[in-house]
């Protein structure tokens, strides 16, 4: 007798449709599909922004399930608690997710999985979050790799399946289970009154995902070299965003990639890299979990780093360290929730090196302001500007602030955007950034704008003379 019991599609940071091998699974058996969605512990522990993106694709992937006949059930609670309720009210006799890599995640699933299927549950978990399982790219030796282009170079002639469709059939249950209403769960609240502001310059769900794509292909992808270190420039995909939720698959965005660079755009390749610069960083969380949480190069346990709030993080973190680059990248991620590339080394240099301070603030930092936010990608990202991660450059390499905005923002077209102090007229945006801040921080665009808290000369050598006394101890 076949088994028509329905199968539980538990999402999670792969709100979408289309190439998603674990909805398509779940669907071509025939049997009944009820789409979950669960405010777990892991969610719970999401800052402001990115808890409050999140809502924004979950609300978006409701309304798409809705569209072919389907519905998002949506529960609060213990993720295995939840779905073990929803078995006992559905007769559920599968569950089906797609696979994450950072530890927290990992630990999570592993554990659902082993209860459920002690209880004789079909408990599956599939690929989709990544171009390349971690385990599948290895070096010649056999081991993982621990520096980026030599994996780029053993993936990027890889022959990777076609990206799924949208499967043709949503069956639905004969009764559906009852769902949490969005709006209760407040998941913009911590934001306060930022969230109107943030959400303005939010790109959502899986259609918005797809025309960004194209349109960075068909229009910006072939100055896409040069334009991508340019802050004032619109030149990047942005897709950082829509990837982070899954609101678009990476081998969707590998395919096109590839599409546009057999189509001429030579430029497409360097985006192809950054499509596996973000496979390094789950790569190295599941063959080194530690990177998350603890220095990834254990020599540096001792380095000392300042691990206060002083007034120069504090600075730091408000975009008033009297650096224009720095403050700039700042205040661009109070208003838009992003930043660019560029400001994010620019930043996350002077943090740890100019004011000597433990790379995890940082990392704390960003987790509460980006909605982009990655476990992985933030980790690995911090710990490569830091040092302390898997860089083949040395510490010494330090940026300095003031020419690289001088280097990649030429006419001081970013400083003028997102920087309102000193100017008669400021712009829309750097005049926003007043209205995001907490009010606590009393601050003014008729405040004067600060001398440096740390001179990019006097940052530099006290970070340098503290790695020499390092190596001689």
């Amino acid at each position: 007798m076949t088994d028509q019991s329905p199968i539980l599609m538990w999402f999670r940071r792969d709100m979408r449709l289309a190439d998603h091998a674990a909805l398509t699974a779940a669907c071509a058996t025939g049997r009944p599909v009820i789409p979950v969605f669960i405010h777990d512990e892991v969610v719970a522990s999401h800052g402001a922004a990115p808890l409050f993106r999140l809502g924004l694709s979950v609300e978006s992937l409701a309304k798409d399930l809705a569209a072919k006949g389907s519905r998002l059930i949506l529960r609060r609670g213990n993720a295995l608690d939840v779905l073990q309720a929803l078995i006992a009210e559905t007769g559920a006799g599968a569950v089906y997710w797609s696979r994450l890599y950072d530890p927290t995640a990992k630990a999570r699933d592993t554990a659902v999985k082993s209860t459920l299927k002690a209880a004789g549950i079909d408990a599956q978990s599939v690929a989709g979050h990544v171009l390349f399982e971690p385990w599948t790219v290895e070096t010649k030796t056999g081991g993982f790799y621990r520096v980026f282009t030599p994996m780029w170079k053993s993936v990027r002639g890889s022959q990777l399946p076609a990206a799924l469709p949208v499967p043709a059939a949503f069956t639905a249950p004969a009764t559906w289970p009852a769902s949490d209403l969005l709006a209760e769960w407040q998941m913009a609240t911590a934001l306060q009154r930022g969230a109107p502001i943030l959400q303005a310059h939010c790109t959502v769900g899986e259609d918005a995902a797809s025309h960004r794509l194209h349109r960075f292909l068909a229009d910006k992808v072939q100055h896409y070299q040069t334009n991508r270190d340019l802050p004032a420039v619109d030149g990047t995909s942005r897709l950082s965003e829509n990837l982070t939720y899954g609101e678009i698959s990476p081998l969707t965005c590998w395919h096109a990639g590839w599409a546009a660079l057999h189509g001429g755009k030579g430029d497409a390749e360097v985006f192809l890299k950054e499509l596996v610069w973000r496979e390094f960083a789950y790569h190295l969380a599941h063959h080194t979990p530690h990177i998350t949480s603890g220095n990834w190069k254990p020599e540096w346990d001792a380095f000392p780093w300042n691990t206060a709030e002083t007034p120069e993080v504090t600075a730091w973190k408000q975009g008033r360290t009297g650096i224009p680059f720095v403050d700039a990248a700042m205040r661009e991620m109070y208003v838009t929730g992003t930043m660019h590339n560029r400001g994010r080394m620019i930043v996350a240099s002077y943090l740890t090196k100019h004011l000597m301070t433990h790379w995890q603030v940082g990392l704390d930092w960003f987790a509460d302001c980006l909605i982009d936010w990655d476990p992985c990608s933030n980790a690995m990202g911090w710990q490569w500007s830091a040092g302390s991660g898997p860089d083949a450059t040395p510490y010494f390499r330090v940026f300095n602030p003031v020419t690289q905005l001088d280097k990649f923002d030429k006419n001081h077209a970013y400083k003028a955007r997102w920087i309102a102090e000193g100017y008669a007229n400021p712009s829309e945006t750097a005049l926003s950034y007043f209205d995001a801040i907490p009010r606590r921080w009393h601050l003014s665009p008729s405040d004067r704008y600060p001398h440096p808290i740390v001179t990019p000369e006097e940052g530099r050598n006290r970070a340098l003379d503290a790695y020499r006394n390092r190596e001689k101890a």
